[in-house]
Protein backbone atom coordinates (compact mmCIF):
# COMPACT_ATOMS: atom_id res chain seq x y z
CA UNK A 1 0.00 0.00 0.00
CA UNK A 2 1.48 3.25 -0.76
CA UNK A 3 1.53 6.57 0.42
CA UNK A 4 -0.58 9.27 -0.74
CA UNK A 5 1.21 12.68 -1.10
CA UNK A 6 0.24 16.07 -1.91
CA UNK A 7 2.53 18.80 -1.80
CA UNK A 8 0.96 22.02 -2.04
CA UNK A 9 2.19 25.93 -1.99
CA UNK A 10 0.67 29.16 -1.11
CA UNK A 11 0.08 29.75 -4.43
CA UNK A 12 -1.17 25.84 -6.25
CA UNK A 13 -1.34 22.29 -5.56
CA UNK A 14 2.48 21.54 -7.06
CA UNK A 15 2.28 17.52 -7.10
CA UNK A 16 0.01 14.97 -5.65
CA UNK A 17 0.10 10.89 -6.52
CA UNK A 18 1.46 8.24 -4.76
CA UNK A 19 4.87 6.79 -3.54
CA UNK A 20 7.36 4.34 -2.15
CA UNK A 21 9.51 7.05 -0.26
CA UNK A 22 9.24 10.69 0.67
CA UNK A 23 12.15 12.71 2.33
CA UNK A 24 11.77 15.58 2.89
CA UNK A 25 14.11 18.57 5.04
CA UNK A 26 12.46 20.06 8.44
CA UNK A 27 14.24 22.10 11.29
CA UNK A 28 15.28 19.21 13.02
CA UNK A 29 17.07 17.49 10.15
CA UNK A 30 16.12 15.16 7.17
CA UNK A 31 12.94 12.91 7.84
CA UNK A 32 11.96 9.83 5.47
CA UNK A 33 8.52 8.25 5.41
CA UNK A 34 7.15 5.33 4.13
CA UNK A 35 4.12 3.37 4.94
CA UNK A 36 2.72 2.87 8.36
CA UNK A 37 5.30 5.69 9.91
CA UNK A 38 3.93 7.02 12.59
CA UNK A 39 1.99 10.13 13.01
CA UNK A 40 4.34 13.37 12.38
CA UNK A 41 3.72 17.13 12.56
CA UNK A 42 6.47 18.76 11.76
CA UNK A 43 7.73 22.47 10.46
CA UNK A 44 9.09 22.28 6.74
CA UNK A 45 13.23 24.05 6.33
CA UNK A 46 13.99 25.53 3.01
CA UNK A 47 15.37 22.25 0.79
CA UNK A 48 14.37 19.52 -1.13
CA UNK A 49 11.39 16.93 -0.79
CA UNK A 50 12.23 13.83 -2.49
CA UNK A 51 9.82 11.56 -3.80
CA UNK A 52 9.83 7.86 -4.90
CA UNK A 53 6.79 6.95 -7.29
CA UNK A 54 5.51 3.80 -6.85
CA UNK A 55 6.99 2.88 -10.07
CA UNK A 56 10.65 3.80 -8.85
CA UNK A 57 10.80 7.41 -10.48
CA UNK A 58 11.31 10.37 -9.14
CA UNK A 59 10.34 13.73 -8.35
CA UNK A 60 11.85 16.51 -6.57
CA UNK A 61 10.50 20.11 -5.21
CA UNK A 62 11.92 22.96 -3.77
CA UNK A 63 10.07 23.30 -0.98
CA UNK A 64 10.32 26.17 2.23
CA UNK A 65 7.91 28.12 4.78
CA UNK A 66 5.72 25.45 5.59
CA UNK A 67 5.09 22.36 7.43
CA UNK A 68 4.44 18.58 7.00
CA UNK A 69 1.86 16.30 8.36
CA UNK A 70 1.88 11.98 8.25
CA UNK A 71 -1.16 10.33 9.03
CA UNK A 72 -2.88 7.45 8.11
CA UNK A 73 -0.52 6.42 5.31
CA UNK A 74 -1.36 10.46 4.28
CA UNK A 75 1.66 12.77 3.55
CA UNK A 76 0.53 16.75 3.52
CA UNK A 77 3.46 19.28 2.66
CA UNK A 78 2.01 22.84 2.44
CA UNK A 79 4.83 25.08 1.79
CA UNK A 80 5.30 28.86 1.36
CA UNK A 81 6.81 28.21 -1.53
CA UNK A 82 7.21 25.09 -3.30
CA UNK A 83 8.18 24.47 -7.28
CA UNK A 84 9.21 21.04 -8.90
CA UNK A 85 12.46 20.48 -10.80
CA UNK A 86 13.63 18.83 -13.47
Amino acid sequence: MPLTVTLVSAEEEVWHGEASLVVAKTVEGEIGFMTGHEPVLAILAEGEVRITQVDGSKVVASADDGFLSMENDELTIVAGHATLRA
